[in-house]
């Protein structure tokens, strides 16, 4: 089988065994292609400490899945099924002989919180891991505890294509084996970035490409939609080049057919979302055609929950697209960008840990035993912003006990058991009658597959179409939603109602200002896009959302609402409200009559109490950050100079990061904690920008308040005497604004943090003008002084302005500040 099937990876198997025969825990790097996917899990199942138990290996998509499975499998000369077995969510063939199971990740963390020993495994193999999904990131914490207090036997690896190691090596207390894998040179060719539409650039790149080399062509794109677009421009190219697409809603045939090799003397154009960056092989692949964009979840807690974003794809991930061009033979990459545009690309993509819905994961943990996940042996810590809003959400879906968090209701007992986000479990529990169980959890089923029932924004006829798919992949969906639902009974009731009965906080108002916007019951509002099917329609039930419209999230998916039955689950309430005018810096207060946050009517009050105003600032600062202060410049000034203290001692930074950007997003989602006990006290006089500074400075640890004054002091004193403050606003040079007189007589060259940090000095001009900036005032005496001295002396000259300024007596201050 060896030299049947001899890849890189072959080199270091040994090396492999010899560290998993010592210890239990190792980091393998190897670049695609090597064969780790395939001939690391066949070849460990040889290993003495192996014994009767399994070995699972955690791929992060369906398809890759069920690719490493098959590929394993025809090396042995087998079926999946047999030695290698697969299981995923539309996809399980596990048989009794089976010893190497390849899973998605999500099925592993739902796997260890119901088996925390992992009891019939002897590995678990963490594959493109650089990838660092949320399921990865949560399941390699959850193998750590486990091996850690229950299964010392247990065997961790992380294997990565591309992967910081060093950090994940220091995480695991893990020793790294390196497989350089064999690559050909790719030729890089930037066409530059054009005012075009993306499908537009792609599909000229693409009939470069095939006029001027030979092979297949790979092109990467962020979506299923710009794919679809770009194939419509190609469909005129000759019968001898086939045009595949290539993303994960597809169904299998399709992948299968835009993996495996071109027909003899034919071309392939596979059009693939960054699925094809290391999970997969495509045969025949000599040109890369690279659109620089990925799609990716980004989340706030105060939106609908995660949406799709277009953003530039990392220096990472185009470099392993580039990859993909020199697997067999010299390569070229086309680039749709500029080269010098690679200045400004992020060196890796942000884990979705960092920038994710954690409810899903929660409530894992919370059946796990511990919903603290800060209590983990992670890589990233997520904001507690994110944290705190996936309590709230699991709390408000009655999903655990409002006072212990640790504690699932018998609601969350149930929802734990389906591997479905909580929104979509939370339907299902939600319905009256066996009839309305069937269709909602045939409707969890649709919205938890991308592309499920096709495209229409209307729900009625999202489920329609849904119920009417015949496919295998459609089939499997209505299977699973039968299990879910627990009942024979034919599906039955109203898709709308019952979505609204199970998410209150989705109904959603038509605005009088605007019939494209809506206020919705639980806060906040949604836009309507160009064209969408309901627009006029007075009640909604937002079931998706996707992009922005200003500060909104657009609708991408709704159904129509009669109000009798939004009467019946929301109940009209009377309040008195304020809200804060960042413009006047005002409170207005009124008393409303509202269903929900869907305000009904109106009318004005007097000014509230400190309570009501509190309230309304946090919800400005909610809404639109902490800029919504008066006192933020305040707030910048805070977070700059503790984000500079902890860039200079970084042992001491917080697990969510201590820069001030993450210091700045943990104020905001810790607002009411901090901010609202002040605001009760001194009213709106508390956000102004001196209340603000020394309510932040009292609020730090006394140790961190202390050390942060010895090493990075608000203000210096120059020689003259005079006090001039310290900019800290950029991170790597603190900058001192001081006229040149101050200066006199000082030979050294000022410092912070015990004289590590040379703080930059924007030298003046007695009219208080900046003149000259250095970090080295010695070598700014001896050299570039004297023409500036030239110049000073004709403009200010009653002023002194010595030869030897560094052994100069500077003048008195005006003022001693």
């Amino acid at each position: 089988m060896a030299d049947a099937f001899q890849l890189p990876i072959d080199d270091v198997l040994d090396e492999i065994s010899a560290a998993l025969k010592t210890g239990n825990r190792l980091v393998l790097a190897a670049p695609p292609g090597a064969g780790k996917t395939t001939k690391v899990p066949l070849h460990l199942l040889g290993s003495d400490w192996l014994g009767d138990k399994k070995i699972i290996m955690l791929e992060p998509r369906r398809i890759a899945a069920r690719r490493a499975a098959e590929r394993m499998a025809s090396m042995l000369g087998e079926h999946v099924g047999d030695t290698v077995g697969v299981r995923s969510r539309l996809d399980t063939r596990i048989g009794q002989k089976t010893k190497i199971e390849v899973v998605t990740e999500g099925v592993f963390t739902n796997l260890v919180t119901r088996d925390a020993e992992l009891s019939d495994f002897g590995a678990v193999l963490f594959d493109e891991f650089h990838e660092r999904s949320l399921d990865a990131d949560i399941g390699l914490a959850l193998a750590q505890q486990s091996q850690d207090y229950l299964n010392e036997d247990l065997r961790i690896v992380v294997m990565s294509a591309t992967l910081d190691t060093e950090k994940v090596a220091s995480v695991l207390k893990a020793p790294v084996v390196q497989s350089e894998g064999r690559a050909y040179p790719v030729e890089t060719r930037y066409l530059g970035r054009t005012q075009d539409r993306l499908e537009d650039q792609m599909e000229k790149a693409i009939r470069k490409a095939l006029a001027a080399e030979t092979g297949s062509v790979l092109a990467f794109l962020p979506g299923a939609a710009e794919i679809n677009r770009t194939a419509e421009r190609l469909a005129d190219l000759s019968d001898d080049i086939l045009i595949c697409r290539l993303y994960g809603a597809l169904p299998p045939k399709e992948q299968d057919d835009a993996i495996k090799p071109p027909p003899s003397g034919r071309r392939k154009v596979v059009l693939s979302t960054d699925i094809a960056e290391s999970s997969l092989t495509i045969e025949g692949v000599r040109v890369v055609v690279d659109s620089g964009f990925a799609r990716v979840p980004v989340y706030s807690p105060n939106s609908l929950g995660a949406m799709l974003s277009t953003v530039k794809a990392s220096i990472a991930n185009v470099d392993q697209r580039r990859g993909r061009a020199g697997r067999t033979e010299p390569g070229i990459c086309y680039r749709l960008w500029h080269e010098e545009e690679n200045r400004g690309l992020p060196k890796a993509p942000t884990p979705e840990l960092l920038n994710a819905d954690l409810s899903s994961a929660l409530l894992r943990l919370i059946e796990w035993g511990d919903h603290n996940l800060y209590d983990l042996n992670l890589l990233d810590y997520p904001p507690r912003g994110h944290f705190a809003a996936a309590l709230d959400m699991l709390k408000r879906l009655d999903f655990i006990d409002a006072d212990d968090p640790n504690s699932l209701t018998r609601k969350g007992q149930k929802a734990s058991g389906m591997p479905l986000h909580p929104r979509l479990s939370s339907l299902i529990l939600a319905a009256d009658s066996d009839g309305e169980k069937a269709l909602a959890a045939q409707i969890a089923a649709m919205l938890s597959e991308q592309g499920a029932g096709g495209r229409s924004d209307d729900l009625s006829s999202r489920v329609s179409s849904f119920q009417r798919d015949g496919s295998k992949r459609a089939s499997s969906l209505k299977d699973q939603a039968k299990r879910w639902a627990g009942t024979k009974a034919a599906p039955s009731g109203h898709a709308a109602d019952i979505i609204a009965k199970a998410w209150p906080d989705r109904i959603a108002k038509r605005r009088k200002s605007d019939p494209k916007r809506y206020q919705l019951a639980g806060g906040g509002g949604v836009k309507l896009p160009d064209n969408f099917t309901l627009e006029g329609s007075e009640w909604i039930i937002v079931c998706e959302t996707g992009g922005q419209s200003g500060n909104e999230s657009l609708v991408r998916l709704a159904g129509a609402l009669d109000e009798r039955l939004v009467r019946g689950v929301l109940t009209e309430t009377e309040r008195d409200f304020a809200e804060f005018d960042q413009k006047s810096g005002k409170i207005k207060a009124r008393r409303q009559k509202t269903l929900g946050e869907i305000v009904l009517s109106e009318t004005p009050l007097s000014q509230p109490d400190n309570a009501s105003i509190a309230e309304a600032v946090i919800r400005a600062v909610e809404e639109n950050g902490l800029s919504a202060l008066p006192g933020f410049d305040a707030i910048k000034d805070h977070v700059s100079r503790l984000g500079f203290f902890y860039s200079a001692f970084p042992e001491k930074a917080p697990q969510t990061g201590g820069t001030p950007e993450a210091l700045e997003a943990e104020l905001v989602s810790s607002a009411s904690e901090w901010l609202i006990p002040h605001i009760e006290t001194h009213g709106l006089k508390g956000i102004e920008a001196g209340s603000l500074r020394r309510y932040l400075d009292d609020t730090m640890d006394w140790e961190l308040r202390q050390a942060l004054q010895a090493a990075l002091p608000t203000r210096w004193q120059a020689p003259s005497g005079r006090n001039v403050a310290i900019d800290y606003a950029d991170e790597k040079a603190p900058l001192v604004s001081v006229r040149v007189q101050d200066l006199y007589g000082l030979k050294m060259h000022p410092t912070i943090c015990d004289g590590r940090v040379p703080m930059t000095l924007s030298l003046l001009s007695p009219a208080q003008r900046p003149v000259a900036i250095t970090k080295d005032l010695p070598g700014f005496w001896a050299g570039s002084y004297s023409d500036m001295r030239k110049d000073m002396k004709g403009r200010y000259p009653k002023h002194n302005w010595p030869e030897d300024p560094a052994n100069a007596t500077p003048p008195p201050p005006r003022n001693r500040k």
